[in-house]
């Protein structure tokens, strides 16, 4: 399929002044570029996704751990503390 995108002529200049750097050719660059911002995308629409379901699953169940526990145990473990895992309890 091919499509024609109109790109500003600093755009373009920049574009082929890296892609000269990485020896590929513009074109090339361009759909790496594409194509890596297209994965980016469908990784954060999957992490979504995986989170509203989570979310529900957690309100159907009415379990789950307050956020300020969450970021308490990660700073923790960030600093190199020993940390208790917090659990989840009922949550109304």
């Amino acid at each position: 399929m091919a499509i024609s995108i109109r790109i500003t002529e600093d755009l373009k200049a920049r574009i082929a002044r890296l892609a000269e750097a990485r020896e590929i050719t513009p074109h090339g660059f361009m759909l790496e570029a594409i194509r890596e911002r297209v994965e980016a995308e469908e990784t954060l629409l999957a992490l979504i996704d995986l989170a509203k379901r989570r979310l529900a699953r957690m309100k159907k169940g009415g379990r789950g751990i307050p956020a300020t526990e969450v970021f308490k145990y990660l700073q923790q473990r960030a600093a190199g503390e020993k940390a208790s895992r917090p659990k989840s309890r009922r949550i109304s």
